[in-house]
């Protein structure tokens, strides 16, 4: 619960190329604000001097983002290279991510699937929000995909809540924020889509807790702990438990990588075909070619004194 601070960082992975690192619940990621000097980037300036890039604006290239109040795994990558293949990676949606969220209410669907297109709220004074398609004022909405799991139920704060695992299927602002929200079960914490009202907790209790990327030829892999514990926060007493966390997360995992290859495999036989098209295509023109000249030849031979 204690606030962040230039010193606090927290490192969970470090490799050449990058660095993950567990972002706090109460810190930006960077900022351009001059009086804003507890960030992300400045904790990676002063613990990592040497490997701030001077030509970047913020000194380190951050591969994905995370809300200002989400804790939890961030990866930045320390070269333009490096940067690159993760971006591929996350364009082609090869990552997978797992949060961990308290949710207003029992949640009575155990496994499900968000779907609900996310666009930008224009509305007036909400121009920071997004919201779901067929709002008022929500411009260009984009399909998003959400897959949520009932870890736990319990209280907080006296209050009845739902302890899952959000995983984002697709990668919008905001995202699981406004799904959760609009399903009727908000984060708790979350001021922003509770129009301010749900002041009370010290934070919003959302929490990168897995970040997996495929990357070539070594893959990352790190898991960023649980914060929503009875040992960490006296507010949250758990009182039924339906699934435990590191067995549904392993089993998320295994089936997200066994799509994965399946995809691959997938892939290349579309390119097999492909070419045993393309070899075919050839052999018939060569084939015709052969034939023709066969044909000239004859002519010219019957022609023969």
């Amino acid at each position: 619960m204690e606030p962040a601070s230039v010193e606090s960082l927290r490192v969970l992975f470090q490799s050449d190329d990058y660095i993950v690192v567990d972002k706090h619940w109460d810190i930006r990621i960077d900022s351009k604000m001059w009086y804003e000097n507890n960030t992300v980037q400045a904790q990676l300036r002063h613990r990592f001097p040497q490997l701030a890039d001077p030509s970047t604006y913020y000194g380190f290239r951050f591969c994905h983002q995370l809300d200002f109040s989400t804790s939890g795994a961030l990866c930045v990558a320390l070269n333009k290279a490096a940067a690159g293949q993760a971006y591929r990676c996350f364009k082609e949606r090869t990552v997978t991510k797992a949060y961990l969220a308290l949710l207003r209410g029992l949640v009575e669907e155990e496994i499900q699937t968000l779907d609900l297109s996310i666009g930008k709220n224009t509305s007036e004074g909400k121009t920071h929000m997004m919201c779901i398609d067929g709002t008022n004022g929500c411009e260009n909405p984009k399909p998003c995909q959400t897959l949520l799991t009932v870890l736990e139920y319990g209280l907080y704060d006296g209050d009845p809540v739902t302890k899952v695992m959000l995983q984002p299927l697709t990668g919008r602002t905001h995202q699981l924020r406004v799904h959760c929200s609009a399903v009727g079960h908000p984060i708790v914490g979350d001021v922003t889509y509770s129009s301010g009202a749900d002041n009370g907790p010290f934070r919003m209790m959302l929490h990168s807790h897995l970040l997996h990327i495929p990357l070539d030829p070594e893959p990352i892999l790190v898991y960023a702990g649980d914060p929503f514990l009875p040992s960490v926060d006296l507010k949250w007493l758990p009182q039924r438990t339906l699934r435990p966390l590191k067995s549904t997360v392993d089993a998320m995992l295994e089936q997200r990588v066994h799509e994965q290859r399946r995809a691959k495999e997938m892939a290349r036989d579309r390119e097999r075909q492909e070419e045993e098209k393309r070899r075919k295509k050839c052999r018939k023109v060569d084939s015709e070619e052969m034939k023709r000249q066969c044909e000239d030849w004859l002519t010219e031979w019957a022609g023969d004194p």
